[in-house]
């Protein structure tokens, strides 16, 4: 199905095939159960950023006055991704065994090359006899050029009313 209208939230100009932009999330979606980090991290465009605000959180909040668990530039994200291959990151070594579900995936907005996305998540993590479970939803800014999705920005965010009992982020949602 190509996408082609325009404000409705849908691709304006060049066409999108939706099924390429549920391939590309799945496919990073795959990535991250696979803990195939450096891949990850590649996805993202240089100066793009990765955000998780605290759960229940709005849409709209900012990481300059709102408590965020994750806020991390470009720079920072490198940084993440390599404390979380290293032995010495006590929370996630051995790391979790985590299977992502990504659904509803919808394109907001299409103009010149970049696109708005949002879709629905549920991710479970286990590790120490324990299952956790995370759900809400992604938003993200990407960026087509050459055939290929960049991510310019991911925001996660945790559509639930407290992080108990997992109590804590060690994994990318």
């Amino acid at each position: 199905m190509s996408l082609t209208s325009g404000k409705s939230g849908l691709a304006s100009g060049a066409e999108l095939d939706h099924r390429e932009i549920e391939a590309f999330l799945y496919e990073e979606a795959a990535m991250l159960d696979e803990w195939r980090l450096d891949d990850w991290f590649a996805l993202f465009q240089e100066g793009g950023s990765y955000e998780v605000p605290q759960a229940g959180a709005s849409d709209e909040a900012s990481s300059s006055t709102n408590l965020f668990y994750i806020s991390d530039n470009y720079f920072r994200l490198r940084h993440r991704v390599e404390r979380l291959k290293k032995r010495g990151n006590h929370s996630e070594w051995p790391r979790s065994i985590c299977s992502r579900m990504i659904g509803n995936v919808r394109l907001l907005d299409h103009d010149e090359g970049v696109c708005k996305v949002a879709s629905r998540f549920i991710t479970h993590r286990s590790k120490n006899d324990v299952t956790d479970m995370f759900c809400g939803h992604h938003l993200y800014t990407l960026s087509f050029a050459s055939g290929n999705f960049k991510i310019m920005a991911k925001r996660t965010q945790i559509d639930m009313n407290t992080l108990r009992p997992q109590g804590r982020i060690s994994i990318i949602v």
